[in-house]
């Protein structure tokens, strides 16, 4: 899914379940501590995030779940691939986050992945969990903007 968009990003990997199951509050940039080898897959484009999560653990943010395919030609060097990474945010933005985290009750969650300049990067979301019933309310006027986006074209 290696896509350039109009401000020099190249988009590694997006979190489509992210936006149905949660309302953001706030998207942060944050760079991720890597290995050589987990960097070279993610050039190679073999990255899921759809199930990760940030917690904090001893004063840091920490990406948990993510999942970067092994790259093969590492040979003994190799990572895990469901392994702990580490974000790099500053100070300010850690107490910030962890603030909202214990106080309203909310979580960080990854929405893509991205090269910034040659950097990777990741952009997380301080969001609220929906319910169900504002679940389908988004399916509902997702299939009604739809619908009225199919009209207007049979129409003109």
């Amino acid at each position: 899914m290696n896509k350039k968009t109009e401000s020099g990003l190249k988009i590694i990997s997006f979190n489509r379940k992210a936006s149905f199951n949660y309302f953001f509050e706030e998207l942060i940039e944050a760079g991720i501590v890597l290995k050589g080898s987990e960097i070279k897959s993610i050039r190679n484009g073999k990255v899921n995030i759809g199930d990760a999560y940030a917690v904090e653990k001893k004063g840091e943010i920490v990406l948990i779940n993510s999942h970067i395919g092994q790259y093969k030609q590492a040979s003994y060097l190799s990572h895990n691939p469901t392994d702990d990474r580490k974000l790099l945010l500053k100070k300010r933005e850690i107490n910030k986050l962890l603030g909202k985290i214990h106080k309203d009750g909310l979580t960080i969650i990854p929405t893509k992945m991205y090269f910034k300049k040659g950097i990777a990067k990741i952009e997380l979301a301080v969001a609220k969990g929906k319910k169900k019933y504002d679940k389908r309310i988004t399916k509902k006027n997702r299939d009604w903007n739809r619908e009225k986006a199919r009209y207007i074209r049979k129409s003109s």
